[in-house]
């Protein structure tokens, strides 16, 4: 078998929402707002951090990064989701399919990398904040950010899982279970021998997001100890209102992803509608809820926001 059929080029079919018509175009309409607050609202953040020299500091210098891998995760899934619901147009050819998919995974891996160096910097701050100066200076954070380490890893790790599925044939049904191509959704379609793909892609996920949540659950144990630890009750509040933002976006972030694994491992018996919902939530709604989180919690972004929002 072989990745095409006579001369005619390998195409995969995407699938909506079940049981919602593909010319729904409140649907169409609702995504594109969606994007349009998360292009917007994420450019005006990287605008905002650049803009106001009182947030160029260790702890912010993180969010541009995050607001990156939600920008790339956005802009990964945009073309097929409007293709879709507003074009009602599904196909997609075999090689735009590995391309959509690459990135997805690895901008995913970016987020995560990223929301562990920011519990890292939670964590000399609150754990050894007599050395948060001299540990996490600009030249760290720029070497594992901005010098590209957690954006490397992410580009690096993913490029072999996309060599090798472009090498496999696919002979079976060629209709894909989602709006946008994921490995896994992929692997199924194959009709060779995937063990090597499937061996590869879970030593990817135990070594970037499994390694990188047991890092974060237990800087968070290390994190709350110290903070109840502190004797003023008054500095202990203080020093958890720091950590609000991260955790949520940590939890924003985890959970979703957590729920899709687990059903696509074990749920197979579920409605293809719940598999959809939760493989959506795990690339819309980070993008969207970080930005949300991040300018409620943040007084100097939120002030920013709102003179941009009188002055229109």
């Amino acid at each position: 078998s072989s990745n095409r059929t006579g001369s005619s080029p390998l195409t995969f079919i995407l699938t909506g929402i079940p049981s919602l018509l593909m010319s729904s175009y409140w649907m169409a309409l609702s995504l594109c707002c969606l994007y349009l607050l998360m292009l917007l609202g994420n450019c005006t953040l990287l605008w905002i951090i650049k803009t106001d020299h009182s947030l160029h500091t260790p702890m912010y210098y993180f969010l541009p990064m995050l607001a990156m891998a939600d920008l790339g995760l956005s802009l990964s899934t945009l073309p097929t989701m409007l293709a879709i619901f507003w074009f009602e147009s599904t196909s997609l050819r075999f090689e735009a399919c590995i391309v959509q998919m690459y990135f997805i995974h690895s901008f995913s891996a970016i987020e995560s990398g990223v929301l562990v160096a920011m519990v890292f910097d939670r964590f000399v701050a609150i754990c050894c904040s007599l050395h948060y100066a001299s540990v996490l200076t600009s030249s760290l954070i720029m070497k594992a950010g901005g010098g590209g380490a957690i954006f490397m890893r992410g580009i690096c790790v993913v490029l072999p899982i996309a060599i090798l599925i472009k090498k496999i044939p696919f002979c079976r049904s060629r209709v894909l279970s989602h709006s946008f191509c994921l490995h896994q959704d992929m692997l199924r379609l194959v009709c060779g021998d995937v063990r090597v793909n499937s061996l590869y892609r879970l030593t990817v996920v135990i070594f970037t997001k499994g390694l990188d949540s047991l890092t974060i659950l237990l800087s968070y144990m290390m994190i709350i100890r110290a903070i109840l630890n502190i004797v003023s009750q008054e500095a202990r509040a203080k020093a958890f209102s720091t950590c609000i933002s991260h955790l949520c976006a940590v939890l924003i972030f985890y959970i979703p992803l957590t729920g899709f694994s687990i059903i696509h491992r074990f749920g197979k018996h579920l409605p293809p509608l719940t598999h959809t919902l939760l493989a959506d939530a795990c690339l819309l709604v980070p993008p969207v809820l970080n930005l949300l989180v991040y300018s409620w919690k943040t007084k100097q972004i939120l002030r920013w926001i709102l003179i941009l929002l009188c002055r229109r």
